[in-house]
């Protein structure tokens, strides 16, 4: 038996206030973006603000559906649409921000294992680390790639 291990660095902030480089400004766009989420069945609001390589930011809200799974999440949501409207160009961060119970939720929201494979599959395509702004009222944290929350995906580059 041989035994890996696996290692992240996720950097985490008391303040948003103290995150480097305009961080504090894509979390507050992720948080107002929660105000457009579709969530009736949840009540689960989470907004997700994207940064390309150009500067535009994109947001992004969950879209629930009656039909579940019917529904997106907002990352992908954000995510599809800058694929779309603004093909080729690299994400170079996402926040993340959720809202419940009227108001913001105190610890991090992370996203879901498919947000995660669908953001990992962009930062292969692009050769480009994406890094991803968790926002909490008592904390936020930060990966400074997709990566570091997925170590293990699903690749098709495993594939004999």
């Amino acid at each position: 038996m041989k035994a890996e291990e696996l290692r992240i660095t996720i950097y985490t902030y008391d303040r948003p206030e103290d995150l480097p480089d305009g961080g504090l400004r894509l979390v507050e766009q992720a948080k107002e973006a929660t105000a457009n989420a579709w969530a009736p069945y949840s009540q689960f609001r989470v907004g997700a603000a994207l940064e390309l390589e150009n500067g535009i930011v994109i947001t992004g809200n969950n879209q629930e559906n009656i039909a579940f799974p019917s529904g997106l999440c907002a990352e992908r949501v954000a995510l599809f649409y800058a694929g779309s409207q603004h093909p080729g160009i690299a994400v170079k961060r996402i926040a993340l921000a959720a809202y419940a119970d009227g108001r913001f939720v105190e610890k991090p929201v992370y996203p879901c294992g498919d947000c995660r494979q669908v953001l990992l599959e962009h930062e292969n395509r692009v050769k480009q680390h994406v890094e991803v702004i968790m926002y909490g009222k008592n904390e936020t944290k930060v990966v400074k790639s997709v990566a570091d929350l997925l170590p293990l995906p699903f690749d098709y580059n495993l594939a004999p």
